[in-house]
């Protein structure tokens, strides 16, 4: 197990640059299945997740070149099949939810996928029924093996069809997405995903010879072609990473600008840090954190207090709900926080409260968050981190904490965040890694 001993109360400087976003690259690599042309992304984070997806990719016999630190060059001319009915397959990429959206090319071009039941983080229950429904829509036999744990899907033909999502599910509408486009004739997805990172996809997808409208709606067409060919395709910033140092700067007293962040791609994300009293400044494509001494939490219009919530875009997104408890943790005021996409995502403030945060836990999807306005700091304290968004909280509140901090389990953090001690010692911070 590895772990951060962090020495709290260090003002940090300077720049840093956004990795390329993870659950974009999560889509993006499975989508090189769907051609035997090569297939060159860019901007690719070299995170623990991604590095998984990337090996199954090798060992389903894609070709994978790494030409520079950030970019790959794809070729999947000749997929081993068989490989998906091995234990080896089984064991990998059950360690990774995203190896789920590697069933929806393999049907589309081979006629089949398997996946074992797919693992990740502890922040609740993340159904695969909208993905196998689209399959089962688009003509697809799907059975599910019990005793192994072990989901399969075939079919002779996919066939274009008008469906309706029971939810708008980000892997599950890239998975469909996928299948559809190499299926014959029209397929209409209702209440669709709509996230810039889907977004990215459909634009991939449409650069290779697909036939996809309605991007960035809930409503995506897709006319179905006979064959994909390669692209180049670059990864956007990652959003959840600009958020967390936008919070890390204000909760730390730090001047940071955040480099190269695609501004118009962060939807309300800067004005829901706003919200908090934290001054973000748009600077062409980068953002400006002044150091802040404190902030204060805006209420309603009519004086009630700030309740913030996650949403299916372009609502504010759920990885930056834990940021956002943290760092109201320390500022001027109360803010409830609804957590309403994940029933355990919250379980980790009980760390956060031994470390003098005053936070109500009302329920496992809200919390009461009445802020100490920076007049006493958070103590130093021992703990583990449960998912990758808890685990970059708890490290924002140990910078921000009195005295020296110890993080077990951020082999979590790792999953989502690029060299994370490095790039914050870079400014400042004071983060040894023991493995």
């Amino acid at each position: 197990m590895t772990t951060f001993k962090v020495q709290g109360g260090q003002k940090l400087k300077g720049e840093i640059t956004p990795q390329g976003a993870k659950n974009e690259a999560l889509q993006i690599l499975c989508a090189v299945l769907l051609t035997k042309d090569e297939v060159v992304i860019e901007n690719v984070p070299n995170i623990r997740d991604v590095n998984i997806l990337i090996n199954l990719l090798k060992d389903l016999s894609v070709e994978v070149n790494q030409t520079s630190d950030d970019t790959y060059r794809f070729k999947a001319e000749k997929i081993n099949i068989d490989y998906l009915a091995s234990d080896e397959y089984k064991k990998k990429s059950s360690s990774i939810r995203g190896s789920i959206m590697m069933i929806g090319p393999l049907l589309a071009r081979y006629g089949k996928g398997f996946i074992p039941r797919p693992g990740g983080d502890k922040i609740g229950r993340r159904r695969l029924d909208t993905h196998f429904n689209g399959f089962i829509k688009l003509g697809a036999n799907f059975s599910y093996d019990n005793k192994e744990g072990f989901y399969e899907v075939t079919a002779d033909e996919l066939k274009g069809t008008n469906m309706l999502l029971e939810e708008a599910s980000v892997t599950g509408t890239a998975n469909i997405i996928m299948t559809a486009v190499l299926a014959k004739g029209k397929t209409t997805i209702y209440n669709a995903a709509c996230e810039p990172y889907l977004q990215q996809l459909c634009k991939m997808l449409n650069s290779m010879g697909a036939k996809i409208s309605g991007i960035g709606s809930n409503l995506i067409s897709i006319e179905g072609v006979e064959k994909l060919n390669g692209c180049i395709h670059r990864i956007l910033p990652d959003m959840i990473e600009i958020g967390s140092f936008i919070g890390l700067a204000a909760i730390t007293k730090s001047e940071i600008t955040i480099k190269n962040v695609s501004y118009n791609d962060l939807g309300i994300i800067p004005d829901t840090f706003r919200k908090l009293g934290i001054d973000v400044q748009k600077k062409g494509d980068d953002i400006y954190i002044p150091s802040h001494e404190n902030y204060s939490i805006e209420n309603f219009i009519d004086g009630s207090i700030l309740t913030i919530a996650d949403a299916p875009w372009p609502g504010f997104t759920p990885d930056l709900l834990s940021i956002i408890l943290v760092v109201a943790a320390q500022a001027n005021g109360s803010v409830l926080i609804h957590q309403k996409m994940f029933e355990s995502r919250l379980f980790f403030v009980d760390k956060l409260i031994d470390m003098g945060a005053q936070i109500i836990l009302c329920d496992p999807h809200r919390a009461t968050v009445i802020g100490l306005n920076q007049k006493s700091k958070f103590k130093a304290t021992t703990m583990v981190s449960p998912d990758i968004r808890a685990g970059v909280s708890l490290l924002i509140a140990a910078l921000a904490a009195d005295g020296e901090s110890t993080i077990h389990n951020v082999e979590q953090i790792d999953r989502g965040y690029q060299n994370i001690d490095t790039r914050l010692n870079a400014l400042g911070a004071k983060i040894t890694r023991i493995d």
